[in-house]
């Protein structure tokens, strides 16, 4: 899940050097929290959140198939 988060944050940003992706467990399951440049932020969110919440869906979809309970968070 962690690669397939950082390939797809790599793929649109300008500085991919800058990507970085941690994963914390927790109780209610995986947490990914995606970093990326300031200048790349808006990349990353989209108009209004579209391109977040494209991200999401596809590695809630990866995660489900796994049977496992993922959220990304954009820091």
């Amino acid at each position: 899940m962690k690669d397939l988060v950082e390939v797809i944050a790599k793929a649109l940003v300008k500085n991919p050097e800058q990507v970085a992706v941690t994963e914390l467990a927790e109780a209610t399951g995986t947490v990914y929290e995606l970093r990326v440049a300031p200048e790349d932020m808006g990349k990353v969110i989209g108009k209004q959140g579209r391109i977040a919440k494209a991200l999401r869906t596809v590695v809630k979809a990866a995660a489900t198939r796994e049977n496992k309970k993922v959220t990304v968070e954009i820091i």
